[in-house]
């Protein structure tokens, strides 16, 4: 799971593969319309969908003689229940807490 996950994060670093999976939350994209949006070639264009193919983040698949990619939405769920188990503490409130400190230790001067 840790390899998993390290592909994942590593095809998520790079802000064009960012932007390309944002672009592919609306429908399936052409490559060439995947492109259309990036000042690059489409060779580079290519390059970054074989990274998000290889993180199982998108899948490419033929039709005719175009070639199409997909959002996978399963894809990120590994991702986000590791990154969930970061968010089981509470935010603290500084509010609360310095009613608390201010109770607690009431001989504390005050800025």
């Amino acid at each position: 799971m840790s390899d998993d996950l390290d592909t994942v994060f590593a095809a998520l670093a790079d802000p064009t593969r960012r932007a390309i999976l944002t672009l592919l939350l609306e429908d399936d994209m052409a490559v060439t319309d995947v492109a259309d949006p990036f000042d690059m070639s489409l060779a580079a264009i290519s390059k970054h969908l074989t990274v998000l193919t290889r993180a199982g983040l998108i899948s490419q698949e033929k039709r005719g003689r175009v070639k199409w990619c997909k959002l996978e939405p399963g894809a990120l769920r590994a991702a986000s229940v590791w990154m969930q188990g970061f968010g089981q503490f509470e935010p603290v409130n500084l509010d609360a807490f310095e009613r608390f400190l201010a109770q607690e230790l009431p001989d504390v001067p005050k800025d």
